[in-house]
């Protein structure tokens, strides 16, 4: 069954639409800011952690120590 012209035009504006649609979000989604914000939002949480409290912890004893000991050398 043949279609008419313009529900065919209806069609094509409705893909575009829906295409323009899916390219914004994609670009939001992968839009460095966006990014970098999740990435943050990440990392406060994992921070939060027993795990991650133990890490930090960690870190900054073995910075003091080597900051200590660079100083007593010079």
């Amino acid at each position: 069954m043949p279609r008419d012209p313009q529900s065919i035009q209806r069609e094509i504006e409705h893909a575009r639409d829906a295409l323009a649609s899916t390219f914004d979000q994609l670009a939001e989604r992968t839009s460095p800011k966006t990014l970098a914000e999740k990435a943050k939002v990440t990392l406060i949480e994992k921070a939060k952690t027993p795990a991650g409290m133990a890490v930090i912890g960690a870190a900054a004893g073995l910075t003091t120590f080597l900051v200590v000991r660079r100083i007593r050398r010079h």
